[in-house]
């Protein structure tokens, strides 16, 4: 159960005034308030569902209105619940909770199970001159017919584009000291393709929904400190070079750094958010008026759900919901395990990706998210991950080698919020050793180091995953 106000008061107090040792020049976190003065006390399913801790009690009620729309389902229009009308009518999920299974990560289908919180980014390949535009403003052209993202559902009247085949190829990896270790590697297949054949050169890209707490803390992270991070050149030599995305940003009509989705190609929490309604569940909004539903799928004959189908005011709802959810405390972080395993941590490595700590910047009508001292784990840069992990397909500066340095707070009670959820881009990996075994490219150094630890010391690198 969630701790009194007060307390949860208290360990933020303790934590603005806690100082964090240092180990191999990377911080090691000391204060359990992984979230700052918003961080909760919560650790069962339900963990990452609370709203920030130091939320008033005004701003409470905007949360649970955002929750109502996140987790209820849209529906065919028209319907008695106009305001979630207008469902579709190509979409993967009905809700967003569909994807975010109780806000927490999604994981791929099982046998005989629908691909509900995984799916297929499309593309083809682009020309840089010919499709300029396109790249500029989407940051990579869409499939002819299908569009950016496989629909795997659809209403009644309509088909859904094809189904998603999911079959898995075991990988063995042996360790330094023998150890055997069995991953999983996923082939995709795209079956009965219901508005004609699929391009030849299609590019697909598995993405599983990622967690969704502390989003808020880190579009407020100023940018100037995620500038300062990059080293596009590798110019310290520690084979680390991450940089940020620049996309298009829907409001502005500009280009800007991206920092939220999987290689860093959103700007911004709200779209982001409208993003995936619109992409997700083929909802329109002022910022995505149109879905990924393209010409050719005659989406037009279907009834409205207004226009826009998801109105500002929903809109400005879901995203503070999304901008609101609380980081989980840590736990056990006096465990002797746990301390070896954040000096491991950064001794291998792992920290030159995964940044410890942040501090967010003023943020205006939201106090609970400025100035906190945060710790994320993520540079939110983009890094060449190697070729095990490659999707082949680029995305504005990301290349089809390199993804966004997922936050690793909360990490722990991933499977405690959903039992099934994956880890990395496509959730492939079941354990948290089996993600740290995909790992290559800039990684590559530090998954070998891994490779070569110990069990007590794996062991206590895990622990210390896990006490995130």
């Amino acid at each position: 159960m969630m701790k009194p106000l007060a307390l949860i008061g208290a360990l933020a107090i303790a934590s603005a005034h806690v100082c964090a040792q240092t180990h191999e020049g990377y911080p090691i976190q000391t204060s359990p308030a992984s979230g700052g003065e918003g961080t909760v006390q919560q650790s069962d399913t339900n963990a990452y569902s609370l709203p920030q801790g130091n939320l008033s009690m005004t701003k409470r009620l905007d949360f649970s209105v955002g929750n109502s729309f996140f987790r209820n389902p849209w529906v065919e229009a028209p319907a008695s619940t106009d305001a979630r009308d207008g469902l579709g009518p190509l979409f993967n999920t009905n809700s967003c909770q569909g994807c975010h299974i109780k806000d927490g990560r999604g994981h791929p289908p099982g046998v005989d199970e629908p691909p509900v919180s995984l799916f297929l980014r499309l593309a083809v390949p682009a020309d840089p001159e010919l499709d300029a535009d396109i790249l500029r403003k989407h940051g990579f052209k869409p499939a002819p017919v299908y569009g950016s993202q496989l629909q795997t559902a659809a209403l009644p009247a309509a088909k859904p584009e094809a189904d998603l085949i999911v079959e898995w190829t075991p990988v063995k990896e042996t360790l330094a000291d023998g150890t055997v270790v069995e991953l999983r590697k996923p082939v995709y297949r795209i079956e009965n393709p219901n508005y004609g054949p699929l391009p030849e050169d299609l590019l697909v890209s598995p993405r599983v929904a990622p967690q969704m707490i502390g989003m808020g803390l880190l579009e407020a992270i100023p940018i100037e400190d995620l500038q300062a991070l990059q080293d596009t050149d590798d110019a310290d030599g520690n084979g680390i070079s991450g940089k940020l995305n620049q996309v298009w940003d829907l409001a502005t009509e500009q280009t800007v750094p991206g920092r939220f989705g999987w290689k860093a190609a959103e700007p911004d929490v709200h779209q982001q958010s409208m993003g995936a309604f619109a992409g997700d569940m083929g909802l329109t909004s002022t910022l995505k008026p149109k879905t990924d539903c393209m010409p050719e799928q005659n989406c037009e004959r279907f009834t409205h759900g207004g226009e826009p189908e998801v109105s500002d005011k929903v809109a400005n709802f879901v995203t503070f919901y999304a901008k609101s959810l609380a980081i989980p405390a840590r736990r056990d972080i006096e465990s002797e395990s746990v301390r070896q395993g954040a000096r491991l941590f950064n001794e291998s490595g792992c920290a030159g990706c995964h940044t410890p700590r942040h501090q967010t910047g003023e943020v205006a009508d939201r106090p609970d998210l400025s100035n906190q001292t945060i710790w994320p784990y993520s540079d939110l840069l983009l890094h060449d991950m190697g070729p095990a992990l490659a999707d082949g397909r680029d995305e504005f500066l990301a290349n089809g080698n390199e993804w966004r340095t997922p936050p690793l707070w909360g990490i722990g009670l991933a499977q405690v919020v959903n039992p099934q959820a994956g880890f990395l881009h496509d959730g492939r990996a079941r354990t948290l050793e089996e993600a740290v075994l995909w790992h290559g490219g800039e990684a590559q150094a530090a998954a070998d180091r891994y490779r070569q630890m110990s069990p007590e010391d794996r062991s206590a690198l895990i622990d210390f995953l896990n006490s995130l």
